[in-house]
């Protein structure tokens, strides 16, 4: 039996502090998507998108912010209109801030275990997906 891509395992301190530097930031992430409607409507939201204001197309990350505050409504339909990839990256992002948090608090960290095939494949993956999601939103779904 081989031994499982993911292990949970005693954290030094350097590895709290990365994970520590890596929950901080989605957390607030997920706090301003989760309060973002009101943020838009006051007019101080984050600034449009660069690449979409000079080509007049969307990036391959455009509506990832509303998506996630569709998301907070259960609103997934509008969720994948807007960002394909949307409902599966707010899940990952509640996934992971519970294991990391819950990772500090027990003085644990995970340790990915892949060779570099498995890396390699991930990459492949991960890129095909956002390519897929972006010809999804730039050709089936509109801006």
């Amino acid at each position: 039996m081989s031994a499982l891509p993911l292990a949970l395992t005693r954290a030094h301190a350097t590895e709290r502090w990365r994970d520590l530097g890596i929950l901080l930031p989605l957390v607030v992430w997920l706090v301003y998507t989760r309060v973002y409607w009101i943020l838009q409507a006051s007019h101080i939201s984050a600034p449009l998108c660069p690449f979409y204001y000079f080509t007049g197309h969307p990036c391959p990350f455009c509506g990832g912010t509303r998506a996630f505050a569709y998301m907070w409504e259960g609103d997934i339909s509008d969720a994948v209109r807007l960002y394909p990839l949307g409902p599966a990256l707010f899940a990952g992002t509640i996934v992971a801030v519970g294991g990391l948090a819950g990772g500090i608090v027990t003085g644990r960290t995970w340790t990915p275990r892949l060779s570099a095939l498995q890396w390699k494949l991930v990459g492949v993956g991960a890129v095909s997906a956002l390519l897929m999601s972006w010809a999804l939103k730039v050709f089936v779904l509109g801006n």
